[in-house]
């Protein structure tokens, strides 16, 4: 059986629940896509903090080891921030190898500019890893809503967010305190900006925004508010409407509009229940109507989940155009 050798750019939270769980499903990538998922090497940013490291995988700090070296096939990108990522990716592509990422700030930036790239030096990117956790946003537009025109998207994309107002109304907590709570289990970061200020679901926003409309709303049309203001009390007397923060995407009259901010739902809502950590992205199409989807979002094992189903889909996909390759291929 040949071997998929594959790259970790990364080794934090989301890094290491990728290498374990390629590692736990070997059984069921082998039966999935035919080969053995081999993670061969790990980029890290200094190797003083992995000295309890026991993997089989070589970590470097060398990028170049990565980029230079022929065998690796997939290269999966799990760092923060928009740089040094978008170099990364721009070099590994130009070598032909196929890149996922989970970096939502970087792929809200350049996500253009990579598939442009890709797609000249006929590799693929894959990115569903970026935008709803574990919910398989991406892939269920691209490949299941070909046929239908979305006009309307509504969705909760940052699960630590939804913890925090959930955690606030039902335990009575101040912001404070159910933020400490969000941070103690592992949902929320040290520095949570990102997530109580909006921006985290803003990058996810414009992902989906280029994905299904082909372009970003202008910046005149793209409103953030985040969740920092908000007081129990102030969700208590919302009730029985629950208030969520919630990201609208609508085309109108040729504009692209976008509002993220918290919203008072009534439980007809179609995103009324989702709670904790959990995303929904709720869609108004053309001809299936309304479709809503809701899974984790937050925590490593979601994010995994997502990069690994991208890592499938990669793998399969070049098996089902390599037969029709060869068939075309002239004879002589």
């Amino acid at each position: 059986m040949s071997t998929l050798h594959v790259a970790l750019l990364g080794f934090g939270t989301v890094g290491k629940g990728i290498y374990e769980t390629i590692g736990k499903q070997q059984d069921h990538l082998r039966a999935v896509i035919g080969k053995e998922v081999k993670v061969s090497t790990i980029v890290v940013k200094d190797l003083g903090h992995h000295a309890d490291y026991q993997g089989s995988a070589k970590l470097t700090t060398d990028m170049q080891e990565i980029i230079q070296d022929q065998k690796i096939d997939v290269v999966m990108e799990a760092i923060v921030g928009k740089q040094p990522a978008f170099d990364y990716l721009q070099q590994c592509i130009i070598q032909g190898k196929h890149v996922i990422t989970a970096n939502k700030e970087m792929f809200a930036a350049y996500g253009c500019a990579l598939q442009k790239l890709a797609e000249k030096h006929h590799t693929k990117i894959a990115y569903e890893a970026t935008t709803a956790g574990g919910i398989p946003i991406i892939a269920t537009i691209q490949q299941l809503l070909q046929a239908n025109h979305i006009n309307n998207i509504q969705a909760i994309l940052n699960g630590t967010s939804n913890f925090i107002l959930t955690a606030m109304r039902t335990d009575h907590l101040s912001f404070d305190k159910a933020l400490e709570k969000a941070q103690e289990l592992g949902y929320a970061e040290a520095d949570p900006t990102n997530d109580i200020d909006g921006h985290d679901a803003y990058f996810k926003a414009m992902i989906l925004s280029e994905l299904v409309f082909g372009r970003k709303p202008a910046p005149e049309n793209i409103q953030v508010t985040g969740i920092r203001d908000i007081s129990s009390d102030f969700l208590q007397s919302a009730c029985p409407k629950r208030i969520k923060h919630l990201v609208t995407l609508a085309r109108t009259d040729g504009d692209i509009i976008c509002r993220i901010e918290p919203q008072a739902l009534s439980e007809t809502h179609p995103l009324f229940a989702v709670e904790g950590v959990d995303n929904a992205v709720h869609l108004q199409t053309d001809i299936l109507g309304n479709l809503t989807l809701t899974g984790p979002g937050a925590g490593a094992l979601p994010t995994a989940s997502a990069m690994i189903e991208d890592l499938c889909t990669i793998v399969k996909e070049e098996q089902a155009v390599l037969p029709i390759e060869k068939a075309l291929a002239p004879h002589y």
